[in-house]
């Protein structure tokens, strides 16, 4: 599990093709991997993988073909820029929403705007995912956790503040660019409880 709180941005050293999928090489810039063990996992621009190796100040991931058909992570390049966050531990602060790394698809960057210090964003989802939109509710983007601000069809929009653009990958984004979208998990479970619930009665 993971909060949507990037602890750092780090970068793919290498993309290397392995049987048909694709193993990355991600520089982990400042996260620091000394309690990162093989077999833990790393949200990679809001995915959840697992490392296979450490090497020095990077990590090793291998990225299945339904992933990789799932996000963005198939599109991004040698030294493209990603965020980073490690598993949640019990004793951790929940400052974001809880996340489980499980992309649910690609939504897109459909405008930016300045609002004083802070940048209105508007994005669109697939058709199958807007039923999980609620202003005020949860989402993440590229694995960072915002609130959604106002909702309109298909489309949501949130607030950044400096901060956040400054410290995630977000800040590079610009209109017409893919993002990965992760779902608030709450609202995924009760539309699947009350399909249950509708089946029965």
């Amino acid at each position: 599990m993971f909060t949507g709180i990037v602890e750092a941005t780090g970068r793919i050293v290498r993309s290397e093709p392995r049987g048909g999928d694709v193993r990355l090489v991600v520089d982990a810039g400042t996260l620091g991997l000394d309690d990162v063990a093989v077999g833990d996992s790393i949200a990679v621009s809001g995915v959840c993988l697992t490392a296979v190796a450490i090497e020095g100040n990077a990590f090793v991931v291998d990225v299945s073909n339904e992933t990789l058909s799932r996000t963005s992570l198939g599109a991004l390049g040698d030294g493209a820029r990603v965020n980073l966050e490690k598993a949640l531990r019990l004793a951790d602060r929940l400052g974001g929403h809880l996340m489980a790394g499980h992309v649910d698809g690609l939504g897109r960057v459909v405008a930016i705007e300045s609002d004083a210090r802070s940048q209105r964003w508007t994005f669109e989802l697939p058709a199958g995912l807007a039923r999980y939109a609620a202003p005020k509710g949860s989402i993440a983007i590229d694995g960072v956790s915002l609130t959604i601000n106002d909702v309109d069809g298909r489309r949501f929009g949130v607030n950044l503040i400096p901060h956040t653009i400054d410290v995630t990958t977000l800040g590079e984004r610009k209109v017409g660019d893919a993002v990965n979208i992760e779902v608030d998990l709450v609202a995924r479970y009760v539309e699947r409880l009350f399909a249950e619930r509708e089946v029965r009665t």
